[in-house]
């Protein structure tokens, strides 16, 4: 049974967990594209926090794209699941196949979707990440790396929906993790929702650009 209609119900029910946030200066919404930034757009209108992307690609394994082998982040950040490579026998070679070609994907993507704007500044900041659910974790792990290295005050994680496990996992490497639902047995994020079809590079671009908007209108009613 799908606990949200799609990744607007799915941001909106999230948000309410995060309400101690809300109307805060230090904050800032980051979503994992694609399907993370619908569900960090609602996070972030509700808490009146600015919205940016944080880019990430997982590695999937050659032949078996779904399976992820590790994934890389913004900054250079690559991080491994040994146990995966491991047991299918991969080396470094096969790694390097991979990330070079999602390299490629993720400067198109940082290019497309912020256009001429620049990264928000998280330094100092309470740096609030967002994807639309866990389930290996790869992704997210990357991001949190990456994320360290530009020196937040915090970071927390918060998704709609997780693996149990994969959410513990999480609560010694941050500041604070919430996972919305956690379904036992645990089959896939997409089976947490009634409607899960793919996001389009048109979409994030259009909710980032929608935020930053609705920011500036902010800006100038304060000035």
């Amino acid at each position: 049974m799908a606990l949200f209609t799609d990744r607007t119900d799915a941001g909106r029910q999230l948000a309410a967990l995060l309400g101690r946030y809300a109307g805060r200066d230090d904050v800032i919404v980051l979503g994992l594209p694609r399907g993370g930034v619908p569900v960090a757009y609602e996070v972030a209108r509700a808490l009146g926090a600015p919205l940016d992307v944080f880019l990430v690609r997982k590695l999937g394994v050659p032949g078996h794209e779904e399976l992820a082998m590790g994934a890389i982040g913004s900054g250079g950040v690559q991080v491994l699941n040994r146990q995966v490579l491991e047991g299918l026998g991969l080396d470094e070679a096969d790694v390097e196949r991979v990330a070079e070609r999602e390299r490629r994907e993720l400067e198109r993507r940082e290019r497309a979707y912020r256009g001429s704007r620049p990264p928000l500044d998280v330094a100092g900041k309470i740096a609030i990440l967002i994807d639309d659910g866990l389930a290996t974790g790869a992704s997210m792990r990357a991001a949190v790396e990456a994320l360290r290295a530009e020196g937040p005050a915090q970071i927390v994680v918060a998704v709609p929906t997780a693996a149990r496990e994969t959410c513990a996992s999480f609560e010694a490497h941050v500041d604070e993790v919430i996972c919305a639902v956690t379904p036992q047995p645990f089959y896939a994020v997409g089976a947490s929702y009634a409607g899960f079809s793919q996001t389009s590079d048109e979409e994030v671009t259009a909710l980032l650009l929608k935020a930053a908007e609705r920011r500036d209108a902010g800006d100038r009613g304060a000035a």
